[in-house]
């Protein structure tokens, strides 16, 4: 489904673009997916929307946790991206698990905040961002996907939570619609 609305209080929650992840091999460039990521993080800014700067440091505990073939990561490995310029409005979240509302503040934080709607972009396609996006769309948030601001690792499952999972959860489309959507609107 195509974009249509922001609500008044939308949030943008990007995720996990650290240099550890960024360093990855994925299926398309990452520095346009940033530069996309960072305009929209300017016009949330600019608007005073909520901004949600997640990054990834370890993994789920037990049986299940995958172990990196790389040995020790690098003691950088979850540091931010500096072109998103971390701002003190930023909302940090550092998430163990796929998903941004699992075990953090994230939800507390936007209910806080009364934030009923989430523009959502990052790495990678088919874990990060379609984990906090099913959450977002379980907990009620009405979800945006900007498809043009987010990759993966594999073209096949980032083509197959673009064209099959995302249009079940969530509104679709790019960096500008979410632009021009925020330039149209007075949001509160």
């Amino acid at each position: 489904m195509p974009i249509t609305v922001l609500d008044p209080k939308t949030a943008l929650i990007v995720i996990d673009l650290q240099k550890g992840i960024l360093a990855l091999p994925t299926c398309h460039n990452t520095d346009p997916i940033v530069e996309k990521s960072c305009q929209l993080i300017n016009a949330f800014r600019e608007k005073q929307q909520p901004v949600v700067l997640v990054n990834v440091a370890g993994g789920a505990p037990g049986r299940n946790e995958q172990a990196t073939s790389h040995g020790e990561l690098p003691s950088d490995w979850a540091d931010l991206d500096s072109r998103l310029n971390v701002q003190p409005s930023d909302h940090l979240v550092t998430k163990k698990t796929w998903g941004a509302f699992t075990n953090t503040d994230l939800n507390e934080y936007l209910k806080a905040n009364v934030v009923t709607q989430v523009v959502i972009v990052g790495v990678a396609t088919s874990i990060g961002v379609e984990s906090t996006a099913r959450q977002a769309w379980e907990l009620g948030y009405n979800v945006i996907l900007a498809t043009d601001a987010m990759t993966d690792l594999n073209l096949d499952t980032h083509n197959n939570s673009v064209k099959l999972i995302f249009p079940r959860l969530a509104e679709t489309g790019s960096t500008q619609d979410v632009l021009d959507l925020l330039d149209a609107y007075t949001l509160l």
